[in-house]
């Protein structure tokens, strides 16, 4: 069995310019999405095949108390507004949950659903997207289709850009065309 914390790739990802690790798997398009076990804001664990059936939006970020990732959060929510009930976009760090709860309760995020990676970095590792240095995620998108397939990946080049929305919700609106 290939442990996928062995697995580095390098010059992908940096922070203000300085290169970082990824660690894991890289999930492609057309790969059957891996499942993931990660945590709501109360704690309890949420499995990607709960959302089977739907398209799902992947907004993944580093840090919620930071400001780029805080407006991805706000962005996506604002976007999800647009998007048919068989859209469902969840955002994923490596944030305590706590700390996930009190962002939405204060912006009112309530089109989305924030899940945390804290426990077990399972998601980091099966989609190539922890950060060896600090043990955060990088930052990108990823939508899986109704069937459970990765149909768009993206891995900003660094911590400060923002994710392409525009791709994003081409790509999903593609997907249910």
């Amino acid at each position: 069995m290939i442990n996928l914390a062995t697995i580095e790739r390098k010059n992908i990802f940096s922070a203000k310019g300085n290169p970082l690790t990824l660690l894991g798997n890289p999930v492609k398009i057309g790969d059957l999405a891996p499942e993931i076990i990660a945590s709501n804001t109360s704690l309890q664990d949420v499995k990607l095949s709960e959302f089977q059936g739907k398209v799902v939006v992947l907004s993944i970020f580093p840090s919620i108390d930071t400001g780029v990732c805080a407006k991805q959060t706000r962005e996506f929510n604002k976007r999800a507004t647009e998007l048919s009930e068989d859209v469902v976009i969840l955002t994923i760090s490596k944030d305590l949950p706590f700390a996930l709860g009190r962002f939405c309760a204060a912006e009112g995020i309530n089109n989305i659903h924030t899940l945390s990676d804290y426990k077990f970095s399972k998601f980091g590792l099966e989609y190539g997207f922890l950060i060896k240095e600090n043990q955060l995620l990088a930052r990108g998108v990823i939508i899986i289709d109704k069937s459970g397939y990765v149909r768009y990946v993206e891995i900003t080049k660094d911590i400060l850009d923002e994710p392409n929305y525009d791709n994003a919700i081409s790509a999903v609106k593609e997907i249910l065309a």
